[in-house]
């Protein structure tokens, strides 16, 4: 167990690591000689703006809401580091007249429709589809099996998640990200066993922390088998419908049960952060040395000095 627990998280970008503190959040990038550079990014906090949306049980949405928007703006400044040795003349004529004329604004355009595409996909695989597929099964096995619907849709969800991200892990720039992530949890951990923050021993730390977005991905899709126990249609439509109306709540329990888990160390904790640690083996891959350097300046970068981070 930790030493102690910090609130201070962060999020793997492609050749680079953000890290989230109280107060500033920085992202740091490594090019191919191992330079590091640090951006900072502002972004207002819905939940320190508005007090209300931080209290318990509300907070959990508007503090993935303020996740998404920083993790955003942190990607697309990964995207434009990536891009910064591209020559100019390597453009087409009809590339290089869009980046003169259009510019950030197609960027952004292409990451707005890339990103309801994807959400389309995610509502047609994580909710549509498996309740089509026990409709479809209901028909064909004999009995009344209504009662393992929401059983049946969870472990398929929980599949298609699985497959899908043991998919991208085999893409070598998305195991590279993986690889930041591993550098992220590392750092934290020495951080949380009050180690002086250095390459050698940041290396020696573990690499699974109960407290990352995968475990609490996986953790929403558990608790979604408990909720859709309770949402009597049937029809594909209504039923998906009723429960991205239930999102919010899931995603705001979710979020203080994450919580409760990191305040306390014992049998309980450790089963609900179990299938999330296992998880983890697909999306946290062992760091090398400059990566780990890159996270260490991002998280030194956003410690406070008063120790408002710390929860226990």
């Amino acid at each position: 167990m930790s030493k102690k627990i910090t609130t201070i998280g962060g999020q793997a970008l492609m050749e680079g690591i953000m890290m989230v503190g109280p107060q500033r959040t920085v992202a740091a990038f490594c090019d191919e000689q191992g330079n590091i550079s640090t951006e900072e990014i502002t972004a207002p906090r819905l939940t320190k703006q508005y007090p209300l949306l931080g209290k318990p049980f509300i907070r959990g949405i508007f503090a993935l809401v303020d996740s998404f928007r920083m993790g955003y703006k942190a990607l697309s400044l990964s995207a434009d580091k990536l891009t910064e040795g591209e020559e100019e003349e390597e453009l087409s004529g009809l590339d290089k007249w869009l980046n003169d004329h259009l510019g950030e604004k197609l960027t952004a355009a292409l990451m707005g429709v890339a990103s309801v595409l994807g959400i389309a996909l995610a509502i047609v695989l994580f909710f549509l589809l498996p309740t089509v597929l026990f409709n479809l099964l209901e028909g064909v096995v004999p009995g009344d099996i209504a009662g393992w619907r929401s059983i049946f849709e969870g472990v398929l969800r929980i599949g298609i998640f699985v497959a899908y991200v043991a998919l991208i892990s085999l893409v070598p720039d998305i195991k590279r990200t993986f690889q930041y992530h591993g550098a992220e949890h590392k750092t934290i951990f020495c951080y949380e066993n009050d180690l002086p923050l250095t390459v050698e021993n940041v290396r020696k730390q573990g690499r699974f922390h109960p407290r990352c977005g995968t475990s609490f991905l996986l953790l929403m899709l558990l608790l979604g088998i408990i909720v859709g126990f309770f949402i009597p249609f049937s029809n594909p439509f209504l039923r998906t419908f009723t429960k991205l109306l239930c999102i919010p709540v899931i995603m705001n329990v979710g979020y203080e049960v994450q919580k409760a888990c990191a305040r306390h160390d014992n049998w309980l904790s450790r089963l609900v952060t179990a299938p999330g640690l296992w998880m983890q083996r697909l999306t946290v891959k062992e760091p090398d040395d400059k990566m780990i350097a890159a996270a260490i300046v991002a998280m030194e970068a956003v410690i406070p000095e008063n120790g408002e981070d710390l929860i226990r």
